[in-house]
């Protein structure tokens, strides 16, 4: 007979951890398994990683999740590998051989000229084999049925790009790409643009994201070392919410208006106008939510409201019993 699931007792949690999303789990999956080990009420992550991909991946708690776009919008860096000689139909190590071309094996002077051209802005055509949606339906849907739709271009920009000639772990040549890029760029189609200007054809064997925005891999934990530590210890590796707001201006307000402001009034300011601010209470560690300051008014974009607050102060005292 088998026993009843323990129930597991969900509580608010606010915060940001930064994950190192391992391989074969979804961004989904991995989201899931953290949200269950804090037994968290709410949780979000900021821009999805492949399966086959590993590296920085934001999770987002609570009062958190009000600021998680500003990290979708985010710069992210890539280490990948891209095998030359073969394509595959996904644009990766998941699909099947579909043709094969020359193995060539440039020296750093052609790839770091290459590497030059393919810098700026430009259009990029999202590959079917995607989460991409089209008519409410992922691409990849349509590509598993065995249908090619039509996608548009995407404008995307590569700030740094470099190259290294290389063999993959199975012995094939190979070329090690570290990319700086804009949202929504396919390091999958990125991989196939350089195999096709070397003259072959290539696939994605390997994908690491190793920063997004300011947060770089140094700083993340594994799931596996997560899931070693105790409830209490977890929580302490949470960041504040306000690491999201880092690059905004931070502003303090009194006790009164601290209250006015998070009920959602505009407050008079003798400040310049700033189009991202982070609003603080009494003391600097209360944030209190987003604005921007125009014509002599700080006006309120995303709040925390007083429960939250009130939780993410008493989230601070150790505590303890917690199921997880």
């Amino acid at each position: 007979m088998t026993a009843p699931r323990t129930r597991v007792q969900r509580r608010p949690v606010h915060g940001v951890l930064l994950l190192d999303k391992p391989l074969g789990l979804s961004s989904n999956q991995a989201l899931q398994k953290v949200k269950w080990l804090f037994a968290a009420e709410k949780a979000g992550h900021t821009g999805t990683l492949d399966p086959l991909a590993t590296g920085v991946l934001p999770i987002c708690f609570g009062a958190a999740t009000k600021f998680s776009q500003q990290h979708l919008d985010a710069r992210k860096r890539y280490r990948a590998v891209v095998r030359l000689g073969q394509a595959t139909a996904t644009g990766d190590a998941e699909g099947d051989v579909v043709c094969t071309g020359p193995a060539p094996d440039p020296d750093n002077a052609a790839l770091n000229a290459l590497a030059s051209h393919m810098l700026g802005r430009q259009q990029q055509l999202p590959p079917m084999y995607s989460a991409l949606k089209k008519d409410g339906k992922a691409l990849y849907e349509y590509a598993r049925a065995g249908e090619t739709v039509e996608r548009t271009p995407r404008d995307i920009e590569i700030f740094e790009l470099k190259m290294a000639s290389a063999f993959d772990t199975e012995g094939f040549a190979a070329i090690v790409v570290d990319a700086l890029c804009s949202k929504g760029t396919y390091i999958r189609t990125l991989g196939e643009d350089i195999a096709k200007a070397l003259g072959t054809v290539g696939h994605l064997r390997a994908l690491r994201r190793t920063q997004t925005g300011s947060f770089t891999e140094n700083q993340c934990i594994t799931l596996e070392e997560l899931t070693a530590l105790s409830a209490d210890e977890r929580l302490q590796r949470l960041h504040p919410v306000d690491l999201l707001l880092a690059d905004h201006t931070p502003v303090m307000l009194d006790a009164d208006n601290a209250a006015r402001f998070t009920s959602g009034m505009r407050r008079r300011t003798a400040l310049p106008d700033t189009a991202e601010v982070s609003v603080h209470g009494p003391t600097a560690d209360v944030l209190l939510g987003s604005a921007t300051i125009a014509n002599g008014e700080l006006i309120p974009q995303r709040l925390l409201n007083p429960q939250e607050i009130e939780q993410i102060t008493r989230q601070r005292v150790p505590q303890t019993g917690v199921a997880t």
